[in-house]
């Protein structure tokens, strides 16, 4: 940005000559107006606020350095510069302008050469006092910074600290707190953003807060509606959709009770929890009147795990959207919440720990459960995630158990045949085997293609057939060696699978 110049002389021109020989863009300057004598001069000054003012000595109703002794008298730290402009035969002027610390002198008629060596000289002396400004400012901001974090995180303050912030409090009417939370991907886009939009704004101080959260502090005047600030505005403009929350506080006259403002901030930002949408501001006053609940309706959590217990997806389902009903209904807590579903996910990442398969260790790392205490999260999304991951450990579960069973069902088949002869039901191979009978009767059909009751059938009749064979035994003998108590029993199997009685059956083999 140029520096700002105002040319003062009685001469137009020579008015017009400093603005057209002297290439001002290109040396760091621009023109911001003219005066033809001091007395013009001292209320463009006034009204323009130049960074340099460059005027003649000799000049009519008020001179050169008259003027300059009046503005110096009423304004010496105003920041302004001056040079002056003079002919040879003025030096006089030259030695006073030296007393009032006036360094830079032109003498006329101006030569834009020795002028512009002039110019490049006071150019680098108001680039090192604009730094030295900028550097004290940005210390003069850091400590203010520094004080109202103090006060916002409850830190005692020396009675200076007090002093100071009472008087950046009577810049305004009114202060808030906008509290600021943001997804960790998200935090260091917004945290640039804000400070970018706040830079220039005399009202509005950034604090670094725990994670992922920062506080705009910032003030205004409730009068002209100035809340939320044009920061905050922006901020839900450009962030409309991603996961961020915003709540503002409620409002105090001083930056010393700016902990009151800190604190309902983050009562209200809590509410967001329930709101299905992303990158919205909520205020506390909107939330005052809406306590949450910290009741821990555990009966609720405690069918979701049951369900993953049972390897019932659908059951899973329908428990996990019952709880986050209940949850949004009676108004939980998000805290408990938090705490309920992280509970869930442990005890569901143990059932999956148990499987062999290093697949389920996997999967069990997949879920954060630790982040989802800080995260930006709505209630919807927490309880998606936890359907997700319940879900997919119900599906690896039952993919571990189906590989479990090829190893047992063999075993079982083995158990079968040497056993088929006895009162073997599939309640009593089930409790032999630690299986649900519906599941084991599900297990032996995928195996064997038939199902149990048949296969034991099967198998007593193949024996009797061979027994049959012999020709040593009693049908009825034959009948009881291979388990059936009742003789029409048998019969009515052997002719179902043989097509004839046992006796038609040994005239044929013999």
């Amino acid at each position: 940005m140029p520096f700002k110049v105002l040319l003062i002389d009685d001469e137009p021109g020579a008015l017009e000559g400093l603005a057209l020989w002297i290439d001002w863009e290109r040396l760091g300057f621009s023109v911001c107006g003219t005066a033809g004598n001091g007395v013009e001069g001292l209320k463009m000054i006034h009204g323009l606020a130049p960074d340099l003012v460059i005027t003649d000595v000799n000049m009519p109703l008020m001179d050169g350095l008259h003027m300059i002794e009046t503005w110096q008298q009423h304004h010496r730290d105003s920041g302004v510069k001056f040079a002056i402009m003079s002919g040879y035969s003025e030096f006089e002027y030259a030695r006073k302008a030296l007393r009032h610390g006036i360094h830079h002198y032109m003498l006329k008629p101006i030569i834009a050469e020795e002028a512009e060596e002039e110019l490049g000289k006071i150019h680098a002396e108001l680039m090192q006092e604009h730094r030295r400004l900028s550097l004290s400012a940005i210390a003069k901001r850091e400590e203010d910074v520094s004080l109202i974090m103090q006060t916002l995180l409850e830190m005692p303050l020396r009675a200076s600290g007090l002093s100071r912030l009472q008087v950046l409090s009577s810049a305004h009417q009114e202060w808030n707190v906008c509290l600021i939370q943001a997804e960790p991907d998200l935090f260091p886009d917004v945290k640039e953003t804000v400070a970018r939009l706040s830079a220039h704004a005399n009202s509005e101080y950034v604090i670094d807060l725990e994670s992922n959260r920062l506080g705009l502090v910032n003030g205004y005047s409730p009068d002209n509606g100035s809340v939320p600030s044009g920061t905050i505005r922006e901020l839900v403009r450009h962030y409309a959709g991603q996961r961020l929350f915003m709540a503002v506080g409620e409002g105090q006259q001083s930056l010393v009770h700016i902990r009151r403002c800190y604190e309902t901030a983050k009562e209200a930002i809590e509410h967001q929890f329930y709101d299905p949408a992303y990158g919205g501001m909520i205020s506390y006053e909107e939330v005052r009147d809406r306590p949450f609940h910290y009741r821990y309706p555990t009966n609720l959590m405690d069918d979701v795990i049951r369900s993953v217990e049972l390897l019932d997806k659908k059951g899973y389902r329908e428990a996990a959207g019952l709880a986050a009903s209940r949850f949004a209904e009676q108004r939980i807590a998000p805290g408990i919440v938090k705490k309920m579903v992280i509970h869930v996910l442990y005890k569901i990442m143990d059932l999956v720990r148990e499987a062999e398969d290093a697949e389920a260790r996997i999967l069990a790392a997949k879920s954060n459960a630790a982040g989802l205490t800080d995260g930006t999260f709505h209630l919807n999304d927490l309880m998606g995630e936890l359907l997700r991951f319940g879900e997919e450990c119900i599906e690896l579960l039952l993919k571990e158990q189906a590989r479990h069973s090829q190893g047992v069902i063999q075993e079982i088949n083995d158990y079968i045949r040497q056993h088929y002869r006895e009162n073997l039901t599939i309640k009593r191979l089930a409790e032999l085997f630690y299986l649900h009978p519906v599941y084991l009767g599900q297990l032996l059909m995928r195996k064997n293609g038939i199902g149990f009751n048949e296969l034991i059938h099967n198998l007593r009749i193949e024996e009797a057939a061979a027994l049959l064979k012999q020709n040593k035994l009693k049908n009825s003998e034959i009948a009881e060696r291979v388990g059936y108590t009742h003789y029409n029993q048998f019969l009515k199997h052997f002719e179902k699978r043989w097509g004839m009685a046992p006796n038609e059956f040994k005239k044929r083999m013999f």
